[in-house]
């Protein structure tokens, strides 16, 4: 069956994978996309097309497995946006893709890795967020410190010309 040779390696992948074939239908995958499945999902996923349940942005006109096979090697695909059939909301991952052979070298499938980065992304975005602010701050700070200094020279100016005038009068009452 295709893909099974990795079963022994699928234990020591934390990533969620999934086997397709050269139709995309899933025929195989590990524990970790199980899991990340509802569970009405996860129990047909036998049944389904790789893109059925997980809908990725790539899928339709630049499918990661179709593009390994192209390729006729690993394809890695970064911050690809998705969604999972079954729960709500946008999800961000990390894709790789690898073709699969079989015994005359022919490609059969490939196996299609996901690592959620969705949380990390989050927390980026937030400290780009916080970058951006601290950085309008500062801004507005140094224009507001630019302003001031031009006030305060232009004050001094005015009591520097206040004082030349005073001892101007001051030598004209005393002399």
């Amino acid at each position: 069956m295709l893909g099974e040779s990795l079963k022994q390696f699928a234990e020591l992948l934390i990533d969620s994978y999934f086997v397709v074939d050269l139709d995309r239908n899933i025929v195989d995958f590990n524990r970790a996309f199980y899991s990340m499945l509802p569970r009405s999902v996860a129990r047909k996923l036998k049944t389904k097309k790789c893109y059925e349940v997980l809908a990725l942005s790539i899928c339709k006109d630049r499918c990661i497995a179709e593009q390994c096979w192209k390729a006729k090697s690993h394809v890695r695909l970064d911050e690809i946006t998705g969604s999972v059939e079954g729960i709500e909301g946008q999800r961000r991952y990390i894709l790789s893709a690898i073709p699969l052979r079989d015994e005359a070298g022919n490609i059969v499938g490939a196996i299609e890795m996901q690592r959620d980065v969705t949380d990390e992304a989050i927390v980026q975005s937030k400290y780009q967020q916080q970058l951006d602010t601290s950085s309008k701050q500062l801004e507005d700070r140094e224009n507001e410190l630019e302003r001031r200094t031009k006030r305060l020279l232009e004050v001094s100016r005015k009591l520097a010309s206040a004082q030349r005038e005073l001892v101007r009068a001051k030598t004209e009452l005393l002399g």
